[in-house]
């Protein structure tokens, strides 16, 4: 690969001192930035330059939290609550196959290249019987559209007539649960420092699976060396149903188990008390923000600033485009300045803070605070170039309000790796209407 170099850019490193460059320069050789700073940088012969006038340039945005698969059901339940959206959703998702999860997650991920998404995680925790390898799907899906992943192997094992909330026919058994997560990681998991996919563990949620998978889990992704994730405190159904079958609180249960630590990061984080926030705050448990889907479901809006404030890592994640139809990752830099702000005033998150929890904030959530979520000399290409002199933003003053309260600009390139991912708007590495058409006819066969 040949050298890059964007000048003329306003650029947002959220490097250790958060230094920001009016008219600056990101020099790239291979898939690592060489140069950030002031000036129209370092340039060689064989560099491409790009005229980069007029934009802003930051770090990739990271994806803590979604579902991809559910790219094939937007817009069902639209007015239900998080339980009887889930119920009426789990008969539809035990349909999907291979074929339609590669379908629904390449829709899902090339959407998230276009808002500036550079790597993104995925929690599949749906297995359905004769259905294929649907998480070799997500992973194929990841690679085509050409993004940084993080998928999850999720899980399932206490169905309905076990007192949990999923049917039956969606759950695992605990053995069959270890040993494909045990090959998943096998598979698939690079420890590489320039890795493009690492393997975490995730069952799904306390209500949908026993405490022993969720102990088992544990051990087996800290003897592998990876990741922990969970959905966990998202609604007030969710604590009603800790306190009744477990006598605590979710928090309180999940750290009985063993997995509050470093090592782990949790969606959702809606209800917490200041104990269980200075709880997250003393193990380095981290929490993935996901404003829109909590809006949508009516689940209540995350204690942001006070888990910022306590010292809590916090990322962001679009959650699946069942429970936020836009899916779009700046989207939810927005929508968490605005529902930090609607409950702790105008001060209680700046524009600022909004983009760190969307990069840096997301690379510490997923470990790779060393690697990605900042422009800085040694650091992976992963770079979104903004266009701000175009109708959407043209003559705002500040470049970040622009592109964090303002409406959506184009990406005039987007890097992952060093490669273009989109160019001008379009994502180069699929055809967007192909895989719009096959996104259409995989929801169709669901309905």
């Amino acid at each position: 690969m040949t050298g890059i170099l964007l000048t003329g850019c306003h650029v947002v490193t959220m490097d250790g001192t958060r230094s920001e460059y009016p008219s600056g320069h990101v020099a790239i050789e291979g898939n690592k930035i060489t140069s950030v700073g002031p000036g129209a940088g370092p340039r060689s012969g064989d560099t491409q330059v790009v005229d980069a006038a007029g934009c802003l340039a930051t770090p990739g945005l990271v994806n803590t939290h979604d579902h991809l698969y559910q790219w094939a059901t937007r817009g069902r339940c639209a007015d239900s609550t998080l339980f009887e959206w889930l119920v009426g959703l789990y008969p539809v998702w035990a349909r999907i196959d291979e074929q339609l999860t590669a379908d629904a997650a390449t829709a899902a991920l090339a959407w998230l290249a276009r808002t500036g998404c550079t790597t993104s995680s995925d929690h599949h925790y749906l297995f359905p019987r004769g259905g294929g390898d649907v998480l070799a799907a997500t992973v194929a899906a990841a690679r085509r559209v050409g993004l940084r992943f993080h998928p999850t192997r999720g899980s399932m094992d206490l169905g309905k007539s076990a007192g949990g909330l999923p049917p039956d026919e969606v759950a695992e058994d605990l053995d069959t649960v270890l040993a494909a997560t045990e090959q998943a990681i096998r598979d698939y998991h690079d420890p590489a420092p320039d890795s493009m996919l690492r393997m975490g563990v995730a069952p799904c949620s306390p209500f949908s699976v026993t405490g022993d998978l969720m102990v088992a889990a544990a051990s087996l992704a800290r003897r592998e060396g990876v990741r922990l994730h969970t959905h966990l405190a998202e609604t007030a159904d969710e604590d009603s149903y800790c306190r009744e079958h477990f006598g605590a609180t979710p928090v309180e249960y999940l750290d009985s188990l063993g997995w509050l630590a470093e090592d782990v990061w949790l969606a959702h984080g809606v209800h917490l008390d200041d104990a269980a926030i200075a709880r997250f705050a003393a193990t380095r448990t981290g929490v993935a923000h996901c404003p829109s889907s909590n809006a949508r479901l009516g689940a209540g809006i995350c204690r942001t600033a006070d888990l910022v404030s306590a010292g809590v890592r916090v990322g962001l994640g679009v959650d699946g485009a069942a429970s936020n139809e836009e899916g779009s990752m700046l989207g939810e830099v927005r929508q968490a300045l605005l529902l930090a702000r609607a409950t702790g005033g105008p001060q209680a998150l700046t524009v600022r803070q909004a983009l760190e929890l969307a990069t840096l904030g997301g690379a510490a959530l997923l470990g790779r605070a060393g690697e990605i979520g900042s422009l800085e000399a040694g650091k992976l290409a992963d770079v979104a170039l903004w266009r701000l002199d175009e109708l959407p933003s043209a003559g705002i003053a500040d470049p970040v309000a622009a592109l964090v309260l303002g409406a959506r600009p184009p990406l005039r390139l987007l890097l992952v790796n060093g490669v273009a991912v989109v160019e001008d708007d379009q994502v180069r590495t699929v055809d967007e209407a192909a895989v719009a058409a096959a996104a259409a006819r995989a929801a169709a066969a669901l309905r």
